[in-house]
């Protein structure tokens, strides 16, 4: 039986949103083993003056728990 568990985490990026998402889940892999999706939770942006100075987004990580593991 595969358990899946859910994780809310929030990333940013001076780019894009797009960019913020690839970042984030880049880095959420370093630390966190079986990622199977991503969801987009929200997107915000920074304004200084007339211009987006940081892209955030809200994400909902999912990965499988692995019940062998050590």
């Amino acid at each position: 039986m595969a358990v899946e568990k859910h994780l809310k985490v929030t990333g940013t990026s001076s780019v894009s949103w797009k960019d913020a998402i690839v970042q984030t889940v880049n880095e959420a892999s370093k630390t966190i083993d079986y990622l199977t999706s991503v969801t987009v939770l929200e997107q915000k942006a920074k304004i200084n003056g007339k211009k987006i100075t940081e892209y955030s987004v809200d994400l909902d990580l999912s990965f499988v728990i692995d019940r062998d593991r050590d």
